[in-house]
């Protein structure tokens, strides 16, 4: 029996000016799954994920998590009822450490003003900060906790976003291209953390171009093209969809060997 939706999309339509960046598109999140959401370059892959967030409004259709519709919610509070992501470019407070950019990521949990004032006063023995740090080491960033983060390298920072968005104990978690900038031995382990955080209850969405990485870590795929949906099924048939391979230019590398990066 499938697997009921954690998130749906219904009709989601996103016009800016005259041009559509999604159009009518409708698909289903399973709860628990690992899912994948695909595409050329400006097929409206993070359009999307900015109006699942809340970054933009919606010209048209809903947005259901659990079944409450959140199109019409703030952003905070859709990290409130359990939606978490990170960016496709790194937004970390370079000025701030290691473990301050994560406990950051701790204020949806804050039940009042203590609890909210408690990651920023960051004690070092600390429950939050504790909580940080596990996080730190279960996803193999083994750098010290107090160094700052515009000093780290680039793959580096990319897993401490991954982690930043964990800290607020989402449900879902949407990731905008994680594996960028990440060498093969670090897209690995990240592949790897990810299967166990989906292990613990945590359903993932995620935009990537390494299809490498989208075969290791993802049971099905969304594809988009110019904004609409054109494929919605297994990732190891992605490759065979007469649409897909069109979208490609034809090309038989869409499914990835050896790290294709055409997605």
């Amino acid at each position: 029996m499938p697997a009921e939706p954690i998130l749906s999309l219904k009709q989601v339509t996103k016009r800016f000016g005259g041009l559509t960046v999604a159009d009518q598109v409708s698909f289903d999140v399973p709860q628990g799954s690992r899912m994948a959401l695909i595409g050329p370059n400006g097929a409206g892959k993070t359009t999307l994920f900015n109006l699942m967030s809340g970054v933009y409004p919606l010209n048209g259709g809903s947005i259901w998590l659990e079944g409450r519709q959140i199109d019409g919610l703030p952003s905070r509070q859709r990290i409130g009822a359990g939606l978490s992501r990170s960016f496709q470019n790194i937004r970390l407070m370079p000025h701030l450490s290691v473990i301050e950019n994560v406990m950051l990521g701790q204020h949806a949990q804050a039940s009042g003003l203590g609890d909210l004032m408690t990651p920023i006063l960051w004690q070092r023995a600390g429950r939050w900060r504790q909580m940080a740090i596990e996080r730190l080491e279960a996803a193999g960033i083994h750098v010290h906790p107090d160094a700052e983060v515009s000093s780290l390298p680039y793959g580096v920072r990319k897993k401490i976003e991954v982690v930043r968005a964990l800290m607020s104990r989402p449900r879902l978690l949407m990731l905008d291209e994680p594996a960028a900038g990440l060498n093969p031995r670090e897209t690995a382990e990240l592949s790897a953390f990810l299967k166990d955080v989906a292990a613990a209850g945590v359903t993932l969405l995620v935009v990537e171009h390494d299809m490498s990485f989208v075969h290791d870590l993802c049971e099905r795929t969304v594809v988009l093209n110019f904004g609409k949906l054109i494929y919605n099924g297994a990732t190891r048939s992605v490759q065979d969809d007469a649409a897909v391979r069109e979208a490609y230019l034809g090309s038989r590398r869409v499914a990835g060997d050896g790290g294709d990066r055409a997605a």
